[in-house]
């Protein structure tokens, strides 16, 4: 069947989450004084970031336990003694800051405006709802999606197959006319897979996949399957 519906995620796939996450902490440690160059804050960061969302997408901690837990644990392996009532002011202005940024990926508004005649085109995302539109609008991406997606409107996360369910009833759309582009194996593509929806893995750090996966290394390459 002729794909009609293109769901993509957001983060790391389109908007340059690293980049705009970076110039985040940069602008709250400022405002805040905190005495940590942000590359060394970095260094510890991105992993344990990457662990506290592993643990959101399966359920094991809450939002708030999140925002919390990975600033938190990041000064403990910093060996900064940072306390908990700074640690909730930092955790709540990078969330404020953090959409102010506008870095997409090299490619995004090309493959958007390419595909936007042919097809729908939808966001299926795990991030907070009242971050995810702002980031879209701020940098100049909402007008390109007909439905937007979020873990926290259907009550549970990528890769769980009742979020695909939920985004095709919303769309009207057929799982075998859809196909998801993400950049998470685990969430985006497996998750997709599972729900009958046919996938384009991002695979931007050029892990070895299998053949019979469609894979990109960059936004352009999409033309080669739509």
């Amino acid at each position: 069947m002729k794909i009609n519906h293109i769901f993509f995620d957001l983060d790391h796939t389109l908007w340059d989450f690293e980049k705009n996450s970076d110039l985040a902490f940069e602008s709250v440690f400022e405002k805040h004084k905190i005495n940590i160059g942000v590359s060394k804050f970095l260094h510890y960061y991105k992993n344990i970031n990457q662990h506290y969302w592993k643990l959101y997408r399966e359920e094991k901690v809450t939002k708030a336990e999140l925002r919390y837990g990975r600033l938190k644990d990041t000064f403990v392996k910093a060996n900064m003694n940072v306390s908990d009532t700074v640690i909730d002011m930092l955790a709540f202005d990078y969330i404020e800051v953090l959409p102010t940024n506008n870095n997409l990926f090299e490619g995004t508004q090309e493959i958007l405006e390419h595909l936007q005649g042919s097809y729908q085109l939808h966001i299926i995302t795990n991030g907070f709802n009242e971050v995810q539109f702002k980031k879209m609008e701020n940098s100049g991406i909402i007008r390109f999606f007909d439905k937007i997606i979020t873990s926290e409107e259907v009550g549970v996360k990528k890769p769980n197959p009742k979020i695909f369910q939920y985004a095709l009833e919303k769309t009207k759309a057929k799982s075998q006319e859809s196909i998801m582009i993400g950049d998470n194996w685990e969430a985006d593509i497996m998750g997709a897979k599972n729900a009958g929806l046919d996938v384009i893995f991002c695979n931007f750090d050029l892990q070895p996949v299998g053949e019979n996966i469609k894979s990109v290394h960059n936004l352009i390459e999409i033309k080669k399957f739509l």
